[in-house]
């Protein structure tokens, strides 16, 4: 299985489907449902939401030439904009040139908390890691089986003068991304919370800030494929220019998004938790930070991406969407750590490339180019123009 397919752009849509069935290993009824176009039908559509009076759809497309740990894989991704999936395969193709992508997710831990005011002074001398740990466990058994469960649990002092206290337990939630499992511990153990340190009890809820949940991946590029040495030497500079102002690293950090955001999509994820755990992360120093910085190397530029990422392989809709499905099938039905990394592997090319085109040619050359073909679709609306990277 190579992601490498020169030309793949250009071949009509059935003929582009037919080439990857042939060398993906694609399930019959996942065939069956991309052979029919996708959509999701109105009865199934209708367990899946509230209020549901149709089906709304969004391309299902694959960005190509991701080498990924030494592993070619198809990115799957869902979203209205073609310089996106253009953009990520561009990126891939450049960086796979000097051996791909290389990542590593942490053990899958998500936060649960139990927030108490009120609690009077010295209470964190009665606090018992051990009792907390236990009594989360003995509510998620099926967890603990499968070799997941609460591995720690630590108090936090927000402020000691009005006893503003929150205590965080970490699950091991394996390949879910686990906010069903630890809203359950958060609400199971908070009596057992309440009844050490005293107080009013507060909330009891997951944080989408799981910083034991994190994501790292590293490429490089060279000065040749980027185009010259003073597009690489760009790219550095920009890189630097979004450490320094937040309004440069707010877009950069969507740029990032745009990769990771079309795949969680693509991929039945919670990608609203995504982007709450990828902005808070980025600010967690007080100054809103840029996820990924480039650095100049002898051959050209080095990229490293670093991020919470939470993201599944089983639960929500990963098995009920018959397109989620497909799209997993596509990628050879990756784990949840996995997966993580070829997520974060498609934000670091979306980011290379973004910032490629603005310090060459710029942005809208490009993207106005694959835009016109949208735009000159048949609409009963206008469609936003607007483009960030």
């Amino acid at each position: 299985m190579t992601s490498r397919i020169p030309g793949f752009y250009r071949e009509p849509p059935d003929a582009r489907l037919e080439r990857l069935l042939e060398a993906h290993g694609v399930s019959p009824a996942s065939a069956q449902h991309l052979r029919a176009g996708g959509g999701l039908g109105l009865e199934l559509a209708d367990r899946f939401s509230e209020n549901v009076i149709a089906a709304h759809a969004l391309p299902l497309s694959v960005a190509l030439n991701f080498r990924v740990n030494h592993h070619d894989v198809l990115v799957p991704m869902s979203v209205e904009e073609p310089s996106v999936v253009a953009a990520a395969s561009n990126g891939a193709r450049i960086v796979r040139l000097m051996g791909g992508f290389f990542g590593e997710a942490s053990e899958p831990i998500m936060t649960a908390q139990v927030q108490l005011d009120q609690v009077p002074p010295g209470a964190h001398e009665r606090f018992d890691a051990g009792a907390l740990i236990a009594a989360a466990n003995a509510v998620i058994p099926n967890m603990v089986r499968r070799g997941g469960g609460c591995r720690d649990a630590e108090l936090r002092v927000l402020d000691e003068a009005e006893g503003w206290v929150v205590v965080h337990l970490y699950v091991d939630v394996g390949e879910a991304m686990g906010a069903n499992v630890v809203d359950t511990v958060a609400e199971a153990v908070a009596p057992e919370v309440e009844r050490q340190l005293g107080g009013r009890l507060g909330l009891r809820i997951l944080s989408n800030l799981p910083l034991r949940r994190r994501v790292r991946v590293t490429c490089r590029a060279s000065a040749d494929a980027l185009g010259g040495k003073d597009i690489a030497e760009g790219i550095v500079r920009a890189s630097r220019f979004a450490e320094r102002d937040v309004f440069r690293a707010a877009t950069h950090n969507k740029g990032i998004m745009n990769g990771i955001d079309a795949m969680a999509l693509a991929l039945g994820q919670d990608w609203r938790s995504i982007e709450a755990g990828a902005h808070a992360y980025a600010a967690l120093s007080g100054n809103y930070q840029p996820l990924a910085t480039w650095r100049a190397v002898d051959e050209g530029v080095e990229g490293t991406l670093e991020m919470p990422l939470a993201v599944a392989s089983v639960g929500g809709v990963t098995r009920a969407h018959p397109g989620v499905r497909a799209a997993f099938d596509l990628m050879g039905r990756p784990a949840a750590r996995e997966l993580a990394v070829v997520m974060g592997a498609a934000g670091l090319a979306s980011n290379l490339a973004a910032l490629r085109a603005l310090v060459g040619e710029g942005i809208q050359r490009g993207h106005m180019r694959l835009h016109a073909r949208k735009a000159a679709t048949p609409r009963s609306a206008s469609i936003d123009e607007g483009r960030h990277a």
